[in-house]
């Protein structure tokens, strides 16, 4: 029969631009066949983009959906694409024939009686009337384009509902396998999480004698992740005795990053080909005909874990930016470590020039800051700017007449009034330097130029890490020749918030390696207070820091969004209490 070349498009999209992802699908198919593919497989709702969330339930959006796939066969093979297998993710449809709860699916046991049932009246979403089911629901497809026209389709059996996913609210599950002939050879079909869960479609494939099982995902960065989806993906290729496709997204889409990562997994567990992260890619790849050994295709180092992050962070960044419709960004320089760390990823994410810098120094502001701050924007080639404060304060000093903790924070507020006066008249996106340290604890002002804006790309990443990330940023810099981007006074110095004489973040906070890892037990790792005590944490320390925590909810809902780098976000996956009489004592 000979090779099999197989292509993994590894691409970047945008929920709801249909027309846009349209135009990717046919580029990187384009490219595919320019290096001899006969199979290209895009990522999990390539065409839609993803997570669509409650846009599926739109049936004029399923109507524009399925309009665009069928003019996107016709447009390959105009262009001369259509010997070509495009395997692409897309919203299908299904009658609603059964109730949805005799569907094994994963992560689910809430009663049927108190699901959220969605239905649509004159192209309307009405949710929570279960009697208004619709006659079809939407579905997670894979779909087959060749000749012109779809050739096959394949919707997602299991429907993750935990962490960030809401799918099995939203969409119908599959209840069929799909095999497609390419080139001779019999390739498997299925999507992301039905290989997360043992049986399912992926245990019949063996029955159907598949040469390879093609895996079209939108799997979510998270640290540590990238070996966790090999793993499983190794136990898919013993089970089915054929190598497995893993095609991911790539790209920051609100506040989910996709880290791409694509590889190809033989049957023993071996690593065939692999992927760059956070980068759009072509991974192509030779099936091997029947009987011969594997073949081995490209394959790219792993990152170490700070560069991992990093470019995460830097991703989810750009991601919004442009898909918002930004060019720039604005935010508050202060020469802290926060706001410098914040300045280089954003140069990094949509380049230094697009970046503006407001130094916006108080009464209180020591000339390093000032200076770090200068350093900082010449560094990365930041548009900087200064605009002092103090007659702003005094003005409306003159009318309230502050002290205290409220004069200390109408010196912030007013930054943030500044910043957001700047992005309004040239129409830029202000940016919070906010970490997950300060949100945990509510150690920010609300309204300040900490915690304004519409993106915060540290929101979750301690100030622990704040400090390990800024080191590697620096280090990567000299390893190429380059200046490193942050000043090292600004990493060195203690943090202040320079809101009084003599301030420090600590006179008020456990020092932060200690509050840091008091905060990964609490937060990520869900221990109380007696297992904490436990562990030999000082008693007074722990109920300082649950004390903080728990009483900062009301601010952490009110910050901007930040892409989600842990396992336990802030907003996305984690609510914690807003009050501490459920805890043992």
């Amino acid at each position: 029969m000979g090779l099999v070349r197989i292509a993994a498009a590894q691409v970047d999209t945008c929920v709801g631009d249909l027309e846009g992802n349209a135009r990717a699908v046919l580029e990187w198919t384009r490219r595919a066949a320019d290096e001899g593919a006969h199979l290209v497989v895009f990522p999990e709702m390539t065409l839609t983009g993803y997570p669509i969330e409650d846009l599926a339930l739109r049936a004029s959006f399923r109507r524009a959906a399925q309009a665009t796939l069928e003019r996107l066969a016709v447009e390959l093979a105009d262009a001369g694409l259509g010997e070509v297998a495009v395997l692409v993710g897309s919203v299908g449809e299904r009658p609603a024939d059964r109730r949805r709860e005799d569907s094994p699916q994963s992560g689910t046991t809430e009663h049927p009686d108190r699901r959220l049932v969605a239905s649509e009246v004159a192209g309307d979403v009405v949710a929570g009337r279960p009697e208004a089911a619709d006659a079809v629901r939407p579905t997670n497809d894979a779909v087959l384009l060749r000749g012109g026209r779809v050739e096959a389709r394949y919707s997602k059996h299991h429907l993750p509902n935990y962490g960030v996913f809401d799918e099995f609210r939203i969409f119908a599950p599959g209840d069929e396998i799909c095999v497609v002939d390419v080139a001779g050879r019999r390739v498997g079909v299925v999507i992301c999480e039905d290989i997360w869960q043992d049986g399912g479609p992926v245990s019949l494939m063996d029955e159907n004698e598949v040469a390879a099982l093609v895996v079209l995902n939108g799997s979510p960065f998270e640290e540590g992740k990238g070996h966790v989806r090999a793993q499983l993906a190794a136990r898919r290729a013993a089970e089915v005795d054929a190598p497995v496709v893993y095609v991911n997204l790539v790209g920051g889409q609100d506040d989910l990053v996709f880290d791409g990562g694509s590889f190809v997994v033989d049957r023993d567990g071996t690593e065939l080909a692999g992927a760059p992260q956070f980068v759009e890619h072509l991974l192509v790849w030779d099936l091997a005909d029947e009987g011969e050994p594997s073949r081995r295709g490209a394959r790219v180092p792993p990152l170490d874990a700070d560069e991992e992050t990093y470019r995460a962070v830097v991703t989810g960044l750009r991601g919004y930016v442009r898909k918002n419709g930004f060019r720039s960004v604005v935010l508050g320089l202060s020469g802290g470590i926060d706001s410098a760390l914040t300045a280089a990823i954003a140069a990094d994410a949509i380049a230094g020039e697009n970046v503006v810098g407001v130094s916006m120094p108080s009464s209180f502001s020591s000339t390093h800051s000032k200076d770090d701050a200068e350093d900082l924007a010449r560094r990365i080639g930041a548009d900087y700017r200064v605009q002092p404060i103090a007659s702003i304060v005094d003005a409306y000093q003159e009318q309230l007449a502050l002290d205290g903790v409220a004069e200390e924070n109408l010196q912030a507020r007013v930054r943030g009034v500044i910043l957001m006066a700047i992005s309004n008249r040239e129409g830029h996106l202000v940016i919070a330097p906010g970490n997950k340290s300060e949100l945990a604890t509510g150690y920010a002002t609300i309204y300040d130029a900490g915690s304004i804006g519409g993106f915060a790309p540290l929101k979750d990443v301690d100030k622990s890490r704040v400090w390990a990330l800024a080191r590697w940023r620096n280090n990567h810099a000299v390893d190429r020749g380059e200046i490193p981007p942050i000043p090292e006074s600004s990493i060195t110095k203690p943090p202040s918030a320079e809101l009084r004489p003599g301030q420090l973040d600590q006179d008020s906070l456990p020092p932060y390696d200690l509050l840091d890892e008091v905060l990964d037990a609490y937060v990520e790792h869900a221990e109380g207070r007696a297992e904490l005590l436990e562990r030999g944490f000082d008693e007074a320390v722990v109920d300082r820091v649950l004390q903080l925590v728990d009483r900062a909810e009301w601010k952490r809902r009110q910050y901007p969004m930040g892409p989600k780098v842990t396992a336990l976000a802030f907003g996305r996956d984690r609510r914690l209490p807003v009050t501490s009489r459920w805890r043992e004592p």
